[in-house]
């Protein structure tokens, strides 16, 4: 086959920069060790790099504005004005003061005095997962007086600062619609749909300015469109799309959908007023048949063809097959290529992993090599299979190696798998009946303090680790520097009045990649990290083949810490969902499979700690509501196979074991069904930032077992003082009885200093011990 060049498209790469350069220059910026210039002049190198690095590798679609300091929903906010009073803000460009406050909260010290916030200062805006991705962004704030402005040119700059540089780009923007779905109000019952027509203004403003500026095309996301949507909805895209042609007929609209399928709502959109619409075809490859057959004839087709939220790399040969099909339908001037999403949820270049098994890096494919995919697949397409036959029959073999290799499939493992009966998914008794023998047996106070697992990974802790990875401190060595600083964490949190305790967690380097390392199947990076909100980046595990527990992985610094104090001191894990979802996932068989096979591990460990003498053992599933799929009709089946495996790997315990399990910020509505079919004896999740909202659910629920809503938000930097917990805890009475409150913070603190942890646990001991004065 022999076409005319397909273009080639990216719709958005990884911000971070190949060693984290971003993280260290906001970082640095936050602790007062750089200036703004500094930080500002670390994007721009970066944004430049990615630009450079996409047309060497052969894109011809190039994206701007998808470069972002913490979060582009963010930047959407501050592009439109949608800023809350609480940060200061009346008019006129916004700070990058005001745009952290946003972000991580301030204190009153870090604002000017007159800027009319609370007392103990500013809170952050809410965060959430991006649709079922592990990243998050910060949740937009409405109200009905809402008015939008354009208060930041972010998109215009850097789109003039790709064409300085010799770019054309194509601008990225959320859509208005997705804008305005993604975000809340302090009213329940208001629609923010209803703010559209005061919105769309600030967009017209932005396309005619990129257009006068010489933007031939934008992508607008919409990733609205894969969910179940109301004919509102529907109609509010049709009203948007119909606008925006009419006012800016100058700059044509690319309206890129991903993570899955348009399905019902294929008909509304095909008929936007849009150039060109890019669909999901990793996820959804059923989608393309109605799609070419009905889409107009003049409408440009993205084809999503890369993975572009996993690490797998392609069968080339196979997504050609595909494409020529396609192509051949459409037509050669109505196709683009490019990944099913933004590049943004995986690492950026393979080849910095220097130590990876050689058959597992052969099978994968980072950022750097998923863009070098689609840009073969284009010049294939353009001029013939034989202008790549070397690396066609590479991606085929190695498909073929992956798909053979005796080091993916486990006979013993499938074995178990095939031996799981009802007996190992049932506790012995119900809850009330475990609630009093637990009651008993711990004796606890009313209103009960404890933490999520993790503290500070200070410097010293992440030296430590570094030092004994490349050889500069003995086994021996980090051993007792662990011991030092888990001795100290007990000790203090026996000063400070904690009733339940934790180890700190401080040889663990990532909740998830802890335990992965001490089971087999998974692989890990050194260089493969992935932001997850801000400057926090993770380096997901590669789960590439069956899984099992080769011996106790948390069991003997359980015992070591316990060994300390004569508190209980609960033993920590991550749940089998957590670790399936928090990873890069294998492709080759369900995910109900795989999930089953870590909640065999992880039921393992459970009992050797309970052997072990563990009282109180917590499982966090931080990640359960995250893999929820965006489609209702899709949810039964996950939640099933979901909740089955929790129960799995907890219900191998006697009454009298406590059963704890976190999780992380959630729509608690959607859910709550599956949350108490786990059936765990208390349950830890992050409210702060809803102010106890997310108890709606528990209470409407009348959830019987016990709860510990975060009393303080750990994302950001601000120490809460006594009252403001207290009242948040007031709010937690309100929906829960006080038998069932637990006190802890949203979330673990790793991520936080000492001096920020220290005055805040102070703080939220002192909450608790009021309240019990008084009750």
């Amino acid at each position: 086959m022999s076409l005319l060049s397909i273009p080639v498209a990216t719709l958005g790469t990884p911000r971070i920069g190949p060693r984290r350069e971003l993280k260290l220059a906001l970082e640095s910026y936050w602790a007062g060790k750089s200036d703004e210039t500094q930080l500002l002049e670390t994007a721009a190198a970066l944004r430049a790099a990615n630009w450079s690095r996409q047309k060497s590798l052969g894109v011809t679609v190039i994206p701007s504005n998808d470069f972002s300091l913490y979060d582009h929903v963010l930047d959407t906010s501050v592009m439109v004005g949608a800023i809350p009073e609480i940060y200061g803000w009346s008019a006129g460009p916004v700070s990058l003061k005001t745009y952290f406050a946003m972000a991580r909260g301030a204190q009153r010290d870090d604002h000017d005095a007159n800027c009319g916030h609370a007392e103990h200062g500013a809170a952050a805006q809410q965060m959430t997962k991006w649709f079922d991705t592990n990243y998050h962004y910060i949740v937009p704030e409405y109200h009905k007086d809402q008015t939008f402005t354009l208060s930041s040119r972010k998109p215009i700059e850097e789109y003039e600062e790709a064409k300085s540089l010799g770019y054309q780009t194509r601008p990225v923007l959320v859509g208005p619609v997705t804008f305005l779905k993604l975000g809340k109000s302090a009213d329940p019952a208001f629609d923010p749909l209803l703010l559209l027509d005061r919105l769309l203004p600030v967009y017209v403003d932005v396309l005619r300015e990129l257009a006068l500026r010489g933007a031939e095309w934008v992508q607008l996301d919409e990733p609205c469109l894969v969910l179940d949507l109301d004919d509102a909805t529907r109609d509010a895209l049709r009203r948007t799309y119909a606008h925006l042609a009419k006012e800016v007929p100058d700059i044509k609209i690319m309206l890129a959908t991903y993570f899955g399928t348009i399905g019902d709502n294929l008909e509304t959109a095909l008929t936007l007023s849009v150039a060109g619409l890019h669909i999901d075809l990793v996820r959804a490859p059923e989608q393309l048949n109605a799609i070419v057959t009905d889409a107009r004839r003049d409408l440009v087709i993205s084809l999503g063809v890369v993975d572009g939220r996993n690490v797998w790399r392609s069968n080339l040969p196979a997504v050609l097959d595909r494409l020529e099909l396609a192509i051949a339908k459409l037509g050669k001037d109505r196709v683009q290529i490019a990944p099913s999403c933004s590049l943004l949820h995986v690492p950026i270049d393979l080849e910095l992993e220097m130590d990876l098994d050689p058959d597992v890096k052969s099978w994968l494919a980072f950022s750097v090599q998923k863009i070098g995919e689609l840009a073969t697949l284009g010049r294939v397409l353009a001029k013939g299979w034989e202008e790549a036959a070397d690396v066609l029959e590479a991606s085929e073999g190695a498909a073929i190696a992956r798909e053979t290799s005796p080091n993916v499939h486990n006979a013993n493992v499938a074995k178990r798998m095939a031996a799981i009966d009802d007996s190992m998914r049932r506790r012995h008794s119900p809850f009330a009946r475990r609630a009093e023998v637990q009651r008993a047996r711990f004796g606890l106070p009313t209103f009960p303090t404890t933490t999520i697992g993790s503290f500070p990974q200070t410097v010293e802790v992440r030296n430590a680790r570094a030092a004994y990875a490349r050889g500069r401190m003995s086994e021996a060595q980090y051993e007792q520097f662990l011991k030092v600083e888990t001795a100290r964490a007990v000790r203090w949190q026996e000063d400070i009045g904690l009733d339940v305790l934790v180890h700190g967690e401080f040889e663990r380097n990532d909740m998830v990649q802890y335990f992965g390392e001490r089971l087999s199947g998974f692989a890990f990076t050194k260089h493969g990290w992935v932001q997850s909100y801000g400057s926090r980046y993770v380096r997901p595990p590669i789960l590439f083949g069956d899984v099992s527990r080769p011996k106790p992985m948390a069991m003997e610094w359980w015992r070591f810490a316990q060994s300390l104090t004569k508190k209980p001191l609960k033993a920590m894990l991550t749940g089998p969902v957590t670790i399936l979802n928090w990873s890069f996932v294998r492709d080759d068989i369900p995910r109900s499979e795989a999930c089953h096979q870590i909640a065999l591990a992880i039921r393992d460990e459970v009992i050797d700690l309970e052997r072990s003498g563990a009282m109180m053992i917590q499982i966090d599933e931080a990640a359960l509501r995250e893999g929820l799929p965006l489609r209702k009709s899709q949810w039964k089946t996950y939640l099933g196979w979901a909740v089955d495996s929790f129960r799995i790997c907890s219900s191998g315990v006697a009454d009298e074991t406590q059963i704890h399990t976190h999780m992380c910020y959630s729509e608690f509505n959607d859910i709550i069904d599956a949350i108490a079919a786990m059936d765990a004896d208390v349950i830890s999740i992050e409210t702060s930032r809803s102010k106890m909202q997310l108890l709606d659910a528990f209470k409407s629920y009348k959830y019987p077992n016990e709860i510990g809503p975060g009393v303080y938000d750990i994302h950001s930097p601000r120490v809460p003082d006594v009252a403001e917990m207290k009242n948040l805890i007031a709010l937690a009475r309100q929906r829960l009885s006080d038998a069932q409150l637990w006190i802890n913070p949203d979330c673990g603190l790793k991520t936080r200093r000492w001096e920020e942890v220290r005055p805040a646990l102070i703080n939220m001991v002192a909450a608790a011990r009021e309240l019990r004065a008084v009750s």
